[in-house]
C-alpha cells in the first residue's frame, strides 16, 4: 500500500523526536505570548518557555481537560487574533457546553495532510470516488475527512446524510470506491442492500475509511466479508484536530499509527498521572504540536490505550498505539466488579450465533446495580426449537460468567430488533439517574 509521506511515516526514532522536541518549544513559546490561559496557569507554577529543553520536560506543564475548554467557551483557548481564524468546529455539547475548536489556513493544511496519510493506508488514490456519509456539520469528522481526500487528488461526492436508499443509489450510478462514515452505518447500509437484493460482491466499492466511534475487529471483518471491502478507522477527537491523530495501517488491523510530527504523545497511569513504560496500559495524554489557532498542552483524553515504538510491519516507524476500546469514565461498576462495554464485544466475538449488535442496560435492583444484555442474534443461529434458543442462551450466560466474572441478565432478541445508527452508536443505556 502506498505512503503518503515516507520522509516523516518512515523517518527514524531520532529524527521524529528531534522534530518534537523543535516544535514542541515553539508552541510553548507561542502559548505563552498569544494565550492568556495558558500564561496565567503557568505563571503560576512558576513556568516559563525557556524551561522546556528536552522531551520530558512536558511534564513540568500541567494537564489541561474537559472542563478547561468548556470553562472559555467559546474562544477563551484561542491564541490567534478571530480574523486569523479560517474555521470553527464544535461537539455535540449533550452533556454541557460544546467543546469549540479553531483552525486557521495553515492548521487545516496540517490536517489535511494527517487525513492523506489515514487515507492512503489502506490504497486510496487520485483515482478513487469517495462516498462522504457523513454529515456536514459542527461535527470535525466529515470536514476533516474530505479536505484530506481532496488533497490526495480523489473525487469527493459530499451526500452527507441523504439517506440509506440514497446512498446506495450513488454507489450505483457514480461508481464510488470509498465509502466514508461510521462502522455503524456501514454496517447499516450493508444490511440495507442485502435485504433490498444490492450485490455486494459486483459493486464497485472497494474500501472503508471508518470514524466517529470505535470499531471492532468482529464488526469490521463483518462489513468486509458483506460489503468485500477493505477497512479502516482512525482515531481523533475534536479537542485536538477531529479525525487524523492516528490511522490504521494494512499491517497491524488493531493499532494506529499516530501523526507523532504533529502530535506528542504520553500514556500516564490515570490514578497518579505518572508515565507508564511503553506497552503498558494507561491514559492517552495529548500535546499539540503545530496546531496554532487553538494549541492545546498535555490533553487528558481519558482514552486507555497502549503505545510502541516499533517499526511496523507496513514500513512505517511511527509510533501505534493500541485501538482505543475502554475509556476511564465509560468504566461501569458491577456488584463490586469493573466492567467494559469492549469486555462483552470480545466475548461475543468468539459465540456463534451472536451478531456484533448489542446494548447493555444498567439499572438499580435492590439498591445495587443491575445489568442486562440485549443481544441480537446472527440469522445463521436464529431457531423455531425453544431448546436450541435455551442452549444459546445458556452459553451466553455462562461464557460471560466465566470470563467477565459476572452474571447478567441475558435477553435474546431476533435479528435485525436492535435500532441501527446512523452516526455513532451508543452501546449502553443508564437508567439508574432516572430511578
Amino acid at each position: 500500500m502506498p505512503i503518503w509521506n515516507p520522509e516523516i511515516e518512515c523517518a527514524s526514532r531520532e529524527t521524529i523526536e528531534a522534530i518534537q522536541l523543535r516544535r514542541l518549544k515553539g508552541q510553548v513559546a507561542h502559548a505563552y505570548e498569544n494565550s492568556a490561559y495558558y500564561r496565567d496557569r503557568w505563571r503560576e507554577i512558576g513556568i516559563e518557555p525557556g524551561d522546556i529543553t528536552e522531551l520530558s520536560d512536558i511534564r513540568k506543564l500541567p494537564f489541561t481537560d474537559k472542563g478547561a475548554l468548556r470553562d472559555t467557551f467559546p474562544f477563551g483557548m484561542f491564541a490567534v487574533p478571530m480574523d486569523e481564524v479560517a474555521r470553527i468546529h464544535a461537539s455535540s455539547g449533550t452533556t454541557g457546553r460544546p467543546i469549540v475548536a479553531g483552525y486557521t489556513a495553515q492548521d487545516l493544511d496540517v490536517w489535511s495532510e494527517c487525513i492523506a496519510r489515514v487515507a492512503s493506508a489502506p490504497g486510496v488514490v487520485k483515482q478513487d470516488r469517495a462516498l462522504m456519509a457523513f454529515p456536514y456539520s459542527m461535527f470535525t469528522g466529515g470536514w476533516g475527512l474530505h479536505y484530506g481526500m481532496e488533497r490526495i487528488g480523489a473525487m469527493m461526492i459530499p451526500a452527507g446524510a441523504a439517506g440509506t436508499d440514497r446512498h446506495l443509489q450513488i454507489i450505483e450510478d457514480y461508481g464510488a470506491t470509498v465509502l466514508i462514515s461510521t462502522p455503524s452505518y456501514a454496517m447499516h447500509l450493508a444490511e440495507a442492500g442485502l435485504r433490498a437484493g444490492y450485490d455486494w460482491e459486483h459493486s464497485t466499492l472497494r474500501i472503508g475509511l471508518f470514524g466517529g466511534e470505535p470499531c471492532t475487529l468482529a464488526l469490521k471483518h463483518e462489513i468486509e466479508r458483506i460489503m468485500h471491502i477493505t477497512c479502516t478507522d482512525n482515531y481523533g477527537l475534536t479537542e485536538i484536530m477531529g479525525p487524523g491523530v492516528s490511522g490504521e495501517c494494512l499491517g497491524s488491523r488493531d493499532m494506529s499509527h499516530i501523526a507523532e510530527d504533529h502530535i506528542l504523545w504520553e500514556v500516564v497511569d490515570p490514578q497518579t498521572g505518572e508515565p507508564v513504560p511503553n506497552g503498558q496500559e494507561g491514559e492517552l495524554v495529548l500535546t499539540t504540536l503545530t496546531k496554532r489557532a487553538m494549541p492545546v498542552f498535555r490533553y487528558r483524553t481519558h482514552d486507555l490505550t497502549y503505545v510502541i515504538t516499533d517499526p511496523c510491519e507496513c514500513g512505517r516507524t511511527s509510533a501505534r498505539m493500541k485501538k482505543v476500546r475502554k475509556r476511564t469514565d465509560d468504566m461501569l461498576i458491577i456488584r463490586g466488579v469493573n466492567v467494559f462495554p469492549s469486555q462483552f464485544e470480545d466475548v461475543l466475538a468468539d459465540i456463534d450465533g451472536a451478531s456484533v449488535h448489542y446494548r447493555l442496560i444498567v439499572t438499580t435492583e435492590n439498591d445495587m446495580d443491575a445489568l442486562e444484555l440485549v443481544l441480537e442474534l446472527d440469522p445463521s443461529a436464529f431457531s423455531d426449537s425453544m431448546a436450541d434458543m435455551e442452549r444459546f442462551h445458556t452459553t451466553v450466560v455462562e461464557t460471560i460468567k466465566s470470563i467477565i466474572g459476572i452474571r447478567v441478565k441475558v435477553t435474546l432478541v431476533e435479528p435485525g430488533h436492535i435500532e441501527r445508527a446512523i452516526a455513532k452508536t451508543h452501546h449502553v443505556i443508564d437508567k439508574r439517574s432516572s430511578l
